[in-house]
């Protein structure tokens, strides 16, 4: 990916890898930042930032980018966006406007964080809520 980010592309929308930044993983930052996965991890998000790209947008749950990087310019919840669940997530913006929530739920359960261990936990602890991707897609 970082070999194409000046192909002069009008929008990044980036989600990258939240397996050594986000706070809920915090009691392995030791090993992490040991091992340097944690500084390879804020390189890259440093290095889409810094993309000669006019319209960009960084999704990230609550992590280490806010205090090595900067802070978010937005913070969202699924049930914002017609999912009755708890999963806040947050977005570095440039030249974009915050979203608008499109449709407030109840519910509000932190399914996400209470999933069962097993092989695609990952896989399903970071997908994008459908509302979250329509509101993206249209905002």
């Amino acid at each position: 990916m970082l070999d194409v980010l000046d192909w002069g592309w009008d929008l990044l929308i980036a989600h990258p890898p939240c397996t050594d930044l986000a706070v809920s993983g915090a009691r392995h930052f030791a090993a992490k930042i040991a091992d340097g996965r944690q500084a390879r991890a804020l390189d890259f998000v440093r290095k889409l930032l810094a993309a000669p790209i006019r319209f960009k947008g960084l999704e990230n749950l609550v992590s280490v980018i806010s205090t090595h990087i900067r802070k978010p310019d937005q913070t969202i919840q699924p049930w914002q966006f017609g999912h009755g669940e708890l999963k806040r997530t947050c977005w570095w913006l440039q030249n974009l406007p915050l979203l608008v929530p499109t449709e407030i739920v109840d519910g509000r359960e932190p399914t996400v964080h209470h999933m069962a261990p097993g092989p695609d936990r990952w896989k399903n602890r970071s997908r994008t809520y459908q509302g979250i991707a329509d509101a993206i897609a249209a905002q």
